[in-house]
């Protein structure tokens, strides 16, 4: 499978994000993509003032037009992230399309972005977002498929419950900053590839230095023996990466970390379906 990684620039123009994202997922097909993979709220600026105001379910114009160009290419989208709207929560969502423009998954951000790093950046998603409750796996042709949003690649734990769900890539959209972008990004997702061994993506807006917040682009893709395979700057791009179920056999031949692991003295329990 071949995975096109979308790191396009927002602005405060909703259908002009959504005309946007749509095109560059037409040129992923036209690079050979089976998957495009668009970056967290591509729709809408990344504050929480804009979040309510943009916010919209999926019935709304932004997933009714990635389901449009799913179908029109034959092609999965995961749709990267938007404000979500359900009843008075809003929530920070990916849906993931399938090429007949049939929702097969989604997730809603489970660990919200609340920090305060001193000299460097203060964000509470939690004044205006809700958090999400589920594990999200999701079935293609080439093997299933884990999401999770931004800070929730932060946490080991869900990687692993994912991992053991079956997924074989994990797929993020993500919005790191100029503060935890340099220092953790790159750490990270070589990290949890490494740890799960499995192929993972995180894909980021580009920069936008007019914006409040000014994400670290860097969009990664990065093999299940943690090495990075491409990896973009700061500016728009688009990756096309391709997944070989082969490495990730011969990966966990070779260094069995998910056999070795001591379940007879731990285990990660997911409370939401008694795994």
């Amino acid at each position: 499978m071949k995975l096109g990684l979308i790191q396009m620039k927002v602005s405060e123009d909703k259908a002009a994000n959504i005309e946007k994202a749509c095109q560059m997922i037409e040129k992923a097909c036209e690079m050979g993509a089976d998957m495009a993979v668009l970056p967290e709220m591509f729709n809408c600026p990344y504050d929480n003032k804009y979040f309510r105001e943009y916010a919209e379910d999926s019935s709304g114009i932004t997933i009714e037009s990635i389901k449009k160009i799913a179908v029109e290419k034959g092609i999965y989208v995961v749709a990267g992230s938007i404000p979500e709207i359900d009843g008075n929560d809003v929530y920070n969502t990916s849906f993931v399309l399938d090429p007949k423009g049939e929702i097969i998954a989604r997730h809603r951000k489970m660990h919200l972005f609340d920090i305060d790093v001193k000299d460097g950046i203060r964000f509470f998603e939690s004044e205006t977002l809700s958090p999400g409750e589920d594990v999200a796996v999701f079935e293609t042709p080439f093997g299933k498929v884990g999401l999770a949003i931004c800070y929730d690649m932060r946490f080991p734990e869900l990687m692993r419950l994912i991992a053991l769900k079956g997924a074989k890539l994990i797929v993020i959209p993500a919005a790191f900053n100029r503060t935890t972008g340099p220092a953790h990004w790159k750490m990270t997702a070589k990290t949890r590839a490494l740890d799960n061994q499995v192929y993972f993506a995180a894909v980021s807006p580009a920069v936008d230095w007019n914006a409040t917040y000014n994400a670290y682009g860097h969009t990664i893709f990065v093999d299940p023996w943690g090495r990075v395979v491409d990896e973009l700057d700061d500016g728009e791009g688009l990756l096309v990466c391709e997944l070989e179920n082969e490495l990730i056999e011969k990966v966990r031949k070779e260094l069995p970390l998910m056999k070795h692991r001591r379940t007879d003295l731990y285990e990660i329990i997911f409370k939401g379906d008694g795994m």
